[in-house]
């Protein structure tokens, strides 16, 4: 367990973040890893006992006995399944000030809660994509990675939320190469892997079958997987997806780098979905989330899964032990 606590951002109130924040408490309380809410006391359920602190400090001494919060008044109650843009800027500083003691050293990283984007931008004005995009701003970096992790596999896709016939022309030389530069070093600095080994997925069937079914694999992929080759990265490929993710391919990998969406997150999802964690990999700092959305549906139900939840914190810990020791 890493020294300093995790910083778990709230999300958006009128999902199930609140609840899964008391719930992961409750798991976690005896034998961590430890963690503080950021967010409206106010907003939790009040299944679990909680205390209001005044800085990750106190998070050693409280964790035990009542779940940390680090309270921000959002001026509005929690209405579950009813998203209220009055609760937006509260919603963005919780990130902002997550990231800040993270970056400070007062925190080992941060765990996202799932926000709401429509909510953002009507009652704020964010003016980002996601949450990626702003940790990225927040982080004064230009390239980030999502990765989806669990603990049967690691996928990272090379685009991302586009449609499938624009991904040929999105997918160049120098995203794909940016892509497993920032995967090999995430892995060697967040996880601990001295030699980390990719294997790279065709975008084609078959990888192209020597251009039978498409030149991208050759005329694209080969060349990039070459060159970094040469500089000492562990790479195999361009592979065939459809004979990337059975259990026998799977130990010869440490993460797969996809070509496309589905490509990556069918097979992590068919495997492993309550435990998968989306990682953002270049960050001066360490970030994961759970891999679901705010579930609106079945907010204040008593219903939410926290184990997706439960896995973003402990990677999120490990992650932050494995930055210390590098």
């Amino acid at each position: 367990m890493a020294d300093l606590p995790i910083a778990l951002t709230c999300g958006e109130p009128a999902g199930i973040g609140p609840e899964l924040a008391e719930m992961a408490w409750q798991e976690l309380r005896t034998d961590g890893p430890e963690f503080f809410l950021i967010g409206d006391a106010d907003h939790l359920p009040g299944n679990v006992p909680h205390t209001r602190i005044d800085d990750p400090t106190e998070v050693a001494d409280t964790f035990p006995n009542a779940l940390p919060v680090l309270h921000q008044d959002f001026g509005a109650p929690r209405r579950p399944g009813t998203p209220d843009p009055i609760h937006a800027k509260g919603v963005i500083n919780a990130i902002e000030r997550a990231v800040f003691l993270a970056q400070s050293g007062q925190a080992a990283g941060l765990c996202t809660l799932p926000i709401h984007k429509k909510a953002l931008k009507d009652g704020a004005g964010f003016a980002f994509p996601g949450h990626t995009e702003f940790l990225g701003h927040l982080g004064n970096v230009d390239n980030v990675v999502m990765m989806l992790a669990s603990p049967l596999l690691r996928v990272v896709p090379v685009t991302i939320h586009i449609a499938l016939s624009d991904v040929p022309k999105a997918l160049t030389p120098d995203l794909l190469e940016d892509t497993i530069r920032i995967t090999h070093e995430g892995l060697k600095r967040d996880f601990g892997l001295s030699a980390p080994r990719l294997a790279i997925a065709g975008l084609n069937p078959h990888a192209g079958e020597g251009g039978v079914m498409g030149r991208e694999d050759m005329d694209l992929i080969a060349p990039v997987l070459e060159k970094l080759t040469q500089e000492g990265l562990n790479l195999r490929g361009p592979l065939p997806a459809d004979t990337m993710f059975h259990a026998r391919a799977r130990e010869s990998y440490d993460a797969a780098i996809c070509m496309y969406h589905d490509q990556a997150l069918i097979p992590i999802k068919a495997l492993d979905f309550d435990r998968g964690v989306n990682v953002t990999l270049g960050l001066p700092f360490v970030r994961t989330s759970p891999d679901h959305g705010t579930a609106f549906d079945i907010a204040g139900k008593g219903l939410a899964n926290p184990a997706s939840t439960l896995e973003a914190l402990r990677l999120a810990a490990k992650m932050g032990a494995a930055r210390k020791e590098a």
